[in-house]
């Protein structure tokens, strides 16, 4: 049973300043999600002025993401013990602090430092807003609030690149952090304010192991992830780090099994509405996380823009999620096509998204822009939809653990996505375009070739390579579309049958 503040007590439709509150959360969320696309755009500065090198570089974005996806499943259990407030509060706190530290850096070592810190804030600020959201609106609102907090990842998406490069034409690197710190001081009054605390019951005892073992096998199995397109997948250190990864996780799950008060209560995983959801859900995940990673290279390599260039393009999907999240047309379809129905329909639509761009994107922008604005009419209805699929299948004291596991989802599938579907690019670029040149990047085997037919030659093949994995990904998610909508629907029969009886 959730516990509330006396000030602000949630009425029949939920509580009285919600749509305030949601304001608040989301606009933390999306300084999260700001400061992550605004650092890459900041990548050229940050070599000069820092001298950093490559490596200097990918710890400074795998730092912050490592920590982030580490943490996500203790931070949304700590959340639930101690207070979804304090621990919103604790992440803005975190998260301001790190941006401090982060701007004034004067060293790499300093930035990856603070960057490490800003993840520990961002893990507890995405599972907070979340189990928030899910603590205030009631079940026929909940949806569209769910829709509105998942647009802020979109909008995030869109401007952030804009923004950055926008700030870096008129300041030095460090701005990108520090204008974080209003934002985060802002919120942190709103919070303190406005926001509701709830917790679960005080019996549960902390299950230190538990933290310890997902925060571990969690970070081994994305650090795997992240670096495999560069160290290469069979590499000693990329198997090492997976093998490590499964096998601690594998220990967290035995562990969870048999402790009285489990951080994660693996029996969630016999309720078909939540295996259907997290199905869905990575599988959602893959297909963005995938696909944005062959979108660029194919506007870059293929269509021949440049790297803002490039970004402008991919804005179409993350604009048409927000505007139709705003609109609210997801939550107005959910009723009268039941949850099964609006995720099969998002899927199919995503799918459909991903096989045009396939299909019609390699004779220029125009096919490639369809393609992206039914990619993003797919993941406006399916992606709030999963998501208060796997928030309604967890008990609402376990609300920031639910948060947890959705945003665990969401990490694991993208970096899902750009693992196989980079490998099926890779795998048909070599069986094109065979020898040594095939095992290099497209710009070194087009600065290798001899003449202009050879570079055509293996721009064509590339092309076709992008072409075949983008493929592949719309088949996966049409594939978890159907299967998530299958075992929702049979979870909803048989909810029926148990309550006639």
């Amino acid at each position: 049973m959730t516990a509330t503040t006396a000030e602000h007590r949630p009425t029949a439709h939920g509580h009285p300043q919600r749509w305030l509150i949601l304001g608040v959360i989301c606009l933390a969320q999306l300084t999260v999600l700001l400061d992550n696309t605004v650092l890459n755009v900041a990548i050229p500065s940050l070599t000069e002025e820092l001298d950093a090198s490559t490596a200097d570089i990918q710890w400074m974005i795998n730092a912050y993401s490592l920590v982030q996806s580490g943490l996500l499943l203790t931070a949304g259990s700590a959340a639930d013990r101690y207070g979804r407030k304090k621990m919103l509060i604790a992440g803005l706190a975190l998260f301001g602090i790190g941006s401090l530290v982060a701007g004034i850096a004067q060293s790499s070592a300093q930035l990856i430092a603070a960057r490490a810190g800003m993840g520990v804030g961002g893990a507890l600020l995405i599972t907070t807003t979340l189990a928030v959201v899910v603590q205030i609106f009631d079940d026929t609102e909940r949806v569209k609030a769910i829709g509105l907090w998942s647009t802020v990842n979109s909008l995030g998406f869109a401007v952030g690149p804009l923004i950055g490069g926008v700030m870096l034409d008129h300041f030095w690197w460090g701005a990108i952090f520090l204008v974080n710190i209003p934002v985060a001081v802002l919120g942190l009054v709103a919070v303190v304010s406005l926001v509701p605390e709830s917790k679960s019951r005080q019996g549960d005892r902390p299950d230190l192991l538990g933290a310890v073992l997902s925060t571990l096998g969690m970070t081994a199995v994305v650090y795997a992830i992240i670096s495999g397109p560069e160290h290469g997948w069979t590499s000693a250190q990329v198997l090492a780090s997976a093998t490590a990864g499964v096998v601690v996780l594998g220990a967290f799950a035995f562990w969870e099994l048999r402790v009285p008060y489990p951080m994660l209560d693996l029996h969630f995983f016999r309720d078909q509405r939540f295996v259907g959801a997290v199905a869905g859900a990575i599988l959602v995940a893959f297909g963005m996380g995938g696909s944005l990673f062959l979108l660029t290279q194919h506007l870059q390599f293929v269509l021949g823009y440049g790297p803002l260039e490039a970004g402008l393009r991919t804005a179409p999907l993350a604009l048409t999620v927000v505007a139709l999240n705003l609109t609210g047309i997801g939550a107005r379809l959910l009723p009268r096509l039941g949850t099964p129905g609006t995720i099969a329909c998002g899927m199919t639509l995503l799918s459909a998204g991903l096989a045009a761009i396939a299909l019609l994107g390699g004779s220029g922008y125009g096919g490639m822009l369809a393609g992206l604005i039914v990619m993003g009419a797919g993941i406006s209805l399916a992606m709030p939809a999963m998501a208060n699929a796997i928030m309604s299948a967890i008990p609402p004291e376990k609300a920031g653990v639910g948060a947890g596991v959705n945003g665990t989802l969401a990490e694991f599938g993208n970096g899902l996505g750009v693992a196989v579907l980079g490998a099926v690019l890779n795998s048909r670029f070599a069986a094109l375009v065979p020898g040594a040149v095939a095992a290099a990047s497209l710009p070194a085997a087009l600065a290798a070739a001899d003449d202009a037919g050879e570079r055509a030659r293996i721009a064509d093949a590339f092309a076709s390579g992008v072409e075949t994995s983008q493929l592949v990904g719309a088949v996966a998610v049409l594939a978890g579309g159907l299967l998530a909508a299958v075992l929702l629907r049979r979870a909803e029969r048989a909810d029926s049958s148990a309550a006639a009886a």
